[in-house]
């Protein structure tokens, strides 16, 4: 995967939820086909953490479910970095079980919020092109 497609809706659905849940980290999941996301899940951060996350393990159950259900496919992970960048954490990298997804990182660090796409295997990051669509 060199790239993730996703539309200026769910991009703004991404950044009110991590307005939202400031000052603490939010996280998602992101359902789709090939490198498309088409729908967000919203998920509970069970850490209440501003540094750290961990999706509700009932939430993400139910959610690949309902995926599964709808014929859609992992595509994504996002999270927000309430006070960091938009760059994965050295515990955004050992966390990162999934290595044929794209983890999206929102940075709430600066006025307007900053969101990119990384791939991240075998503890290897690199940065994809994030292609918003209308």
């Amino acid at each position: 995967m060199d790239s993730i497609i996703i539309s200026h809706k769910d991009i703004d659905d991404i950044i009110t939820h991590a307005k939202e849940g400031y000052p603490e980290e939010v996280c998602g999941i992101l359902a789709g086909r090939d490198n498309e996301v088409l729908h967000v899940y919203r998920m509970t951060n069970t850490e209440h953490s501003p540094t750290s996350y961990f999706m509700d393990p009932k939430e993400q159950f139910r959610v690949m479910k309902e995926m599964r259900n709808k014929g859609l496919k992992m595509v994504g992970i996002y999270h927000s970095h309430p006070v960091a960048e938009a760059y994965p954490s050295s515990r955004d990298v050992s966390l990162a079980f999934y290595d044929d997804v794209a983890y999206l990182i929102i940075s709430l660090l600066y006025k307007e919020p900053i969101i990119r796409a990384f791939e991240i295997k075998e503890s290897k990051i690199r940065e994809l092109k994030l292609e918003i669509k209308e």
